[in-house]
């Protein structure tokens, strides 16, 4: 593993232990040329995944890219760093096991929302005025009033 620091190609693993959730292994390092140490994690990948957009464009699923976009909407919530990870973990495992290379990027969106609205109604909005592409703030206003209906079941 390179180090990110020194950019020296060796690196040595000093510890390994699963994560909470079990689907990950986090590993200790420390660089052989500068000593520094930084963490790296391992997954399962079950198989390759391909995003088609809505214009039709593909790109390989990108984990950290969806993490990104899920802390983005849930910056400044009680919504904690692990929380976000289970949420992806679970979406990422979801798309792999369909037995499709190929998913639609509504389709992953839509999951999102579903995650989300379980974990933060904010949050959910947030992403949602994204995914939505909200226009003006009556689009904020009809959705905010459609989630506090749900909360209200």
């Amino acid at each position: 593993m390179r180090c990110p620091f020194c950019a020296h190609p060796d690196s040595q693993v000093k510890d390994s232990r699963p994560t909470e959730d079990g689907a990950s292994i986090r590993r200790r390092r420390q660089c052989e040329g500068c000593g520094a140490r930084f963490s790296t994690f391992e997954r399962v990948q079950l198989r390759e995944l391909t995003m088609v957009k809505k214009d039709g464009a593909r790109e390989a699923f990108d984990r950290t890219k969806l993490e990104r976009s899920i802390a983005i909407a849930a910056r400044k919530r009680p919504v904690t760093s692990e929380q976000i990870d289970r949420l992806v973990s679970s979406i990422q495992r979801q798309l792999e096991t369909s037995g499709e290379s190929e998913i639609d990027a509504n389709r992953v969106g839509e999951m999102v929302m579903d995650g989300l609205q379980r974990l933060d109604s904010v949050a959910y909005i947030r992403f949602a005025s994204v995914y939505k592409d909200f226009r003006e703030a009556k689009d904020f206003e009809d959705f905010a009033g459609s989630v506090s209906e749900i909360g209200k079941e």
